[in-house]
């Protein structure tokens, strides 16, 4: 996507898509350089199945991960959906190989994007980067031993996810309250081919409890307790730090009917809410 440097006062509204990896700071150089081109294959893949133009996309390189966004003529719910699905997919035949799989936790929220040179910046890109990076994050890929975890903002959800569509199914998202450096904020959380994680309760608040008050973007948690996520205090929003990536916290989460079978990364069966690849496709079921 080419911008002019005379655009730069002009917000695009766009869809900002954060693309985090897991331990990112435990890969040694030579794994790390593998592990890019892993995560580039996943992404690029996952974009051409869905059809999404690369002159629709502007993205980022961030070291260990990946910045996007998403021109507006690109409908949010096929980046929510079908790309979901194929990032998923192709993330599991990239792992199939791999002694420790490649995790990524993927941050999205759609609002004002300013474009120069260098790259964009804005709000909506501080927030998805904050999502990806959150702790609650970080910890349901590590607790749950999953691969991927999708975390969108409380306006992206109400908007798009709640009123459902193809791939995109609202009753496996759970809410959980943000305390990020900017304020606090209502997040939404997501493991792809998995019913709806459960949520820890901050310290003091009852596991069951409801948010008393909408988040700062504007939505309201439903089934999630609050949740006090101090990822954010060290660093600008778009660093990719590794502190807090161990998931050291204590907390630990329990999901009920995990559709994928889905044991330390081993999937005893497919994942079937799209495209089947490698081998899953082969089984009979």
């Amino acid at each position: 996507m080419d911008h002019d440097v005379t655009d730069v006062a002009e917000a695009r509204y766009e869809l900002v898509i954060s693309v985090d990896a897991r331990r990112s700071g435990e890969y040694d150089d030579i794994e790390k350089t593998r592990m890019r081109a892993r995560i580039y294959r996943v992404l690029e893949t996952a974009f051409t199945h869905t059809k999404v133009a690369r002159d629709s996309l502007h993205l980022e390189d961030r070291g260990d991960g990946v910045l996007v966004s998403v021109s507006g003529q690109v409908p949010v719910a096929r980046l929510l959906g079908l790309w979901m699905v194929e990032v998923h997919e192709k993330l599991r035949d990239e792992n199939r190989a791999l002694r420790v799989p490649l995790g990524l936790r993927v941050g999205m929220h759609v609002g004002p994007v300013r474009h120069d040179d260098r790259g964009i910046a804005g709000r909506a890109v501080d927030l998805a980067c904050r999502l990806a990076d959150s702790t609650v994050a970080r910890q349901l890929l590590d607790a749950e031993r999953a691969d991927l975890v999708l975390a969108v903002s409380g306006s992206l959800y109400e908007d798009v996810v709640s009123g459902g569509g193809k791939f995109i199914e609202p009753a496996r998202y759970s809410a959980a309250r943000l305390e990020l450096k900017e304020g606090p904020v209502t997040a939404w959380f997501h493991l792809p081919g998995r019913a709806a994680p459960a949520m820890p309760a901050a310290p003091g608040t009852r596991p069951d409890a409801r948010a008393e008050e909408a988040g700062a973007d504007g939505a309201a948690p439903a089934d999630g307790a609050a949740y006090a996520d101090r990822s954010g205090d060290s660093g600008d929003a778009g660093d990719f730090g590794d502190s807090g990536d161990s998931g050291d916290s204590g907390a630990r989460y329990h999901v009920q009917g995990d559709m994928s079978q889905h044991t330390g990364n081993v999937y005893q069966q497919p994942v079937h809410i799209g495209r089947t690849t490698g081998d899953a496709g082969r089984r009979k079921g």
